[in-house]
C-alpha cells in the first residue's frame, strides 16, 4: 500500500498529493509518469510525476477531477493509501540525458498550459539544480486556475504568467507571449510545451514558423502503460508510436495532432473503438479489452 502523506487543493478541482513510494522515487526521472489504482478493482489512472524526493521516498502527483475515478481519488485523505502505484513509466526527458555543460549554453523555453504546469516543474527544477536557467510561460484560462506559480518562481530563470481572460499576468494565449518574447529579441534553442493537446498544437505551429525545435509531452488515453493496449497510439513523422513506451515526449513538429485529438474523442465510445479497430488494422493492438 502507498500512503498519502500530504494532500492539498491547489485550486478548484485540482489537487496535489505526496505519496510514499520508495522504489519509484529511487529510480524516477523528470518526464516520467506513474499509474495509480485506489483498489484492486479500480480504474488505472496515469499521472505525470510532478516532483520526487529520493531521501524521503516520496512522489508528488497533481491531478484534475475530470471523471468519476478522479473525483473518488480527490476524496482520499492524508493517511489513506493507494492499492497500486506503478512506475516510473515512459521515457525520461531528453534534457536529463544531455551533457550539462552543453545545456548551459542553450536558451531553453518551457510552455505550460493548465495542469501541464505539473510535469513542467520537475524538468525546470532539475535544470535549476544543475545550474541551468530556463524561461517558463505558465498559461491558464483564468487566475483561479494557475497552479505552482510560487514553486516555479524559485527554479525558473524568468517566469511569465498569462491568462486567456487577462485576469492576471499577461493577457492572451501562451502563443502571444512566445511571439512577444521573440520580438523583444529572445532567441531559443529549444521549446518544451506541455498542456492540453490543442495548446501544444498551436504552440508547435508557431515555433515551426519561428524555427524553434519543439518537444511536446503527449497525454492521450492510456490503459496499461506498457504499450500492449494500444489506447495511447499516436502518429509521429508518419509512423505509429505509443505514448506510454515511446514517449511521452516527441518532436512536436512531427506529431499528427489532429489525428490524436480525433482519436481521443472516438475512443470514448464503444462504436468509436470498434471503428478504430477496423480502420487501424494490424497496428491496432486492442489489448485494452474495450474493443469487443
Amino acid at each position: 500500500m502507498y500512503r498519502i502523506l500530504k494532500k492539498q487543493e491547489l485550486t478548484a478541482n485540482i489537487y496535489l498529493m505526496e505519496v510514499e513510494a520508495k522504489r519509484v522515487a529511487k529510480s524516477c526521472e523528470p518526464g516520467q509518469f506513474v499509474i495509480v489504482r485506489m483498489d484492486s478493482e479500480g480504474e488505472r489512472i496515469p499521472l505525470t510525476i510532478c516532483d520526487y524526493d529520493r531521501d524521503k521516498g516520496t512522489i508528488t502527483i497533481v491531478f484534475q477531477c475530470v471523471g468519476a475515478a478522479t473525483k473518488m481519488m480527490a476524496e482520499l485523505k492524508e493517511g489513506d493509501s493507494f492499492h497500486d502505484f506503478v512506475g516510473p513509466l515512459g521515457c525520461a526527458s531528453e534534457l536529463v540525458k544531455e551533457d550539462t555543460a552543453e545545456l548551459k549554453n542553450k536558451s531553453i523555453l518551457f510552455v505550460a498550459g493548465g495542469v501541464g504546469t505539473a510535469p513542467v516543474y520537475p524538468q525546470v527544477k532539475w535544470l535549476h539544480e544543475h545550474g541551468i536557467g530556463a524561461d517558463v510561460i505558465i498559461g491558464s484560462k483564468t487566475r483561479e486556475l494557475i497552479i505552482l506559480e510560487k514553486e516555479m518562481e524559485k527554479v525558473a530563470g524568468n517566469l511569465y504568467v498569462t491568462t486567456d481572460d487577462g485576469s492576471y499576468g499577461r493577457s492572451g494565449m501562451v502563443t502571444q507571449t512566445i511571439k512577444e518574447l521573440v520580438e523583444a529579441g529572445k532567441k531559443y534553442d529549444i521549446c518544451i510545451a506541455i498542456g492540453p493537446m490543442i495548446m501544444m498544437k498551436f504552440v508547435c505551429i508557431l515555433t515551426k514558423e519561428l524555427n524553434i525545435p519543439t518537444v511536446v509531452s503527449l497525454n492521450p488515453i492510456m490503459v496499461d502503460g506498457t504499450g500492449m493496449c494500444g489506447a495511447c497510439r499516436v502518429t509521429v513523422d508518419g509512423k505509429v508510436k505509443f505514448a506510454c513506451v515511446d514517449g511521452p515526449e516527441f518532436d512536436g513538429h512531427k506529431v499528427n495532432f489532429d489525428e490524436a485529438m480525433r482519436r481521443q474523442q472516438i475512443y470514448k465510445t464503444a462504436e468509436g473503438r470498434a471503428m478504430l479497430a477496423l480502420t487501424e488494422g494490424d497496428t491496432h493492438h486492442g489489448g485494452c479489452g474495450n474493443c469487443d
